[in-house]
């Protein structure tokens, strides 16, 4: 029995164009056999195992080269192009998340509750656009199943938690994060429209590091008057928060650097990734800085086929060299690991453990977890924080929902390597897999499980792996007892 395909667990944008015999042979001479029915550069599990009852079973079946009916490449283009006001909806609440322009002067105050309205009316026009252009509410890749999970239970979790108003009004934040991702998903189709989103987050990160350089040099430290917080509030508010964000940012920056030809675009992200590294060390937070160097080594390693000793050798050096001209103060906090906030965080560390324990099924509430600290704080671990307000089933969501994205980046970094036209697909596949793993690392020191960080990076994840699928090629290539027609055969 043929094996049940499983490389995607969801339909993509368009379908793939047919592929020319001359592609097919090329594909041959490179060791790429696809199985059929099998959408993808693939090799047959059966043939990776040597199993000649299965081998036996393919035909060879190349796609012919006749074009497309001009009414189907028609709907396929509508099919991309969709959902146009829906992602000028995500854009315009992007800028008011990253911006937030109600802070800039007590003149725009009015639009403090804009992100609220600005989601609604993408919601509004994004239902019926996906129902009329696919005909369903959403694409269902695993990680839109997790994160649906996740929010049924956290609202499981209010009617029994300690303060159910608090619950709900936590609950009603978290369920436009929520909603947004799903229209994220289904909206970011292009990759124009996904390299806009980023670019957008870039000018907004540039701007932040810029304020926190600023505010260091000239002594504003407001945070305890030790440290620096973020210019405007929300996410970015915190100095931690704000250095996790940019650690994100940073492998994403240099990923777009090394897949770019035009030398104006090198400098802008050569310029972004510097000042993000700088904003980093500006903030003091030792979460940031152990995720920055966690994701500079493991993008080290990417990038070093063959010689991974070296890279790896020449990023030890680098790292020594900028701890070397860092400023003092960054140095003696980063290695300081007894003072008042290590030691708070550490018992608040202890404490969710021992909830997330206690109450194993549905927590203690989401929200909720302020009124069970001993000092009346958060958590400062993102997984703890779900394992203790949700239970350990929300915290197994959450984390399956963060390492869902690597194993597809993965499999589109080793499709495009040695493919010169998807050179930047290549590249930003490895960003997003560093982004992630940077996250993971510095949301261990952070409440931030229910804000936008990671979804977006998800959501960009999803977006890759939809462009890139379907842009993709569908070929089916049949295989004789224990030989396959090479190239030249095939073209003739």
């Amino acid at each position: 029995m043929a094996e049940k395909p499983k490389y995607f667990d969801y339909e993509p944008v368009t379908r793939p164009r047919r592929r020319t015999v001359e592609e097919v042979g090329d594909d041959v001479e490179r060791g790429f056999v696809p199985a059929s029915g099998i959408d993808g550069p693939f090799a047959s599990p059966a043939l990776q195992k040597g199993n000649k009852t299965e081998t036996n079973e393919w035909r060879l079946a190349a796609q012919s080269t006749e074009e497309k009916p001009q009414s189907q490449t028609a709907t396929h283009s509508v099919l991309r192009k969709g959902h146009a006001l829906s992602f000028a909806g995500i854009f315009l609440f992007s800028f008011v998340v990253y911006f937030r322009p109600y802070e800039w002067t007590p003149a725009l105050g009015w639009l403090s509750s804009s992100a609220f309205w600005i989601a609604i009316a993408t919601i509004a026009v994004f239902i019926p656009t996906q129902l009329g252009l696919e005909g369903n509410l959403t694409a269902r890749p695993r990680e839109v199943k997790l994160i649906l999970l996740l929010t049924g239970l956290a609202l499981l979790s209010i009617p029994f938690s300690l303060s159910p108003g608090s619950g709900l009004i936590a609950f009603l934040d978290y369920v436009k994060v929520t909603l947004i991702f799903v229209v994220m998903v289904n909206v970011v189709r292009t990759d124009l429209r996904l390299k806009t989103l980023l670019v957008l987050s870039f000018v907004a990160s540039c701007i932040l590091s810029l304020v926190a350089l600023n505010d260091y040099r000239s002594g504003n430290l407001t945070l305890q008057g030790t440290r620096i917080s973020g210019w405007i509030g929300g996410i970015f508010g915190n100095p931690n928060d704000l250095a996790l964000h940019l650690v994100t940012m940073v492998p994403l920056a240099v990923c777009l650097l090394l897949g770019t030809r035009s030398i104006i675009k090198k400098s802008f992200y050569a310029i972004c990734s510097i000042l993000f590294v700088a904003g980093i060390v500006a903030t003091f937070s030792r979460g940031g800085v152990l995720g920055l160097v966690v994701a500079g080594f493991v993008l080290a390693v990417k990038y070093s086929h063959k010689m991974r000793f070296v890279m790896v050798g020449a990023f030890v050096i680098l790292l020594l060299g900028l701890l070397a001209v860092s400023p003092g103060g960054f140095r003696e906090r980063l290695f300081t690991t007894n003072d008042a906030s290590a030691v708070s965080r550490t018992d608040d560390l202890k404490r969710s453990i021992f909830l997330s324990v206690r109450h194993p099924l549905l927590g203690i509430g989401l929200g909720n977890y302020v009124f069970y600290s001993n000092q009346a704080k958060a958590t400062h671990n993102a997984y703890t924080q779900i394992s203790s307000e949700l239970g350990l089933a929300a915290a197994t969501c959450y984390v399956l929902f963060l390492i869902a994205p690597l194993k597809p980046l993965r499999r589109i970094e080793k499709e495009t390597r040695d493919i010169k036209a998807k050179r930047q697909i290549y590249y930003l596949a490895i960003g997003l897999q560093v982004a992630l793993i940077g996250y993971m690392v510095s949301s261990f020191f952070a409440s931030v499980p229910y804000l936008w960080y990671a979804y977006y990076l998800v959501a960009y994840a999803i977006a890759l792996r939809r462009i890139h699928d379907s842009s993709g090629t569908t070929t089916s290539i049949a295989l004789t007892d224990n030989s396959v027609k090479i190239a030249h055969e095939i073209r003739s």
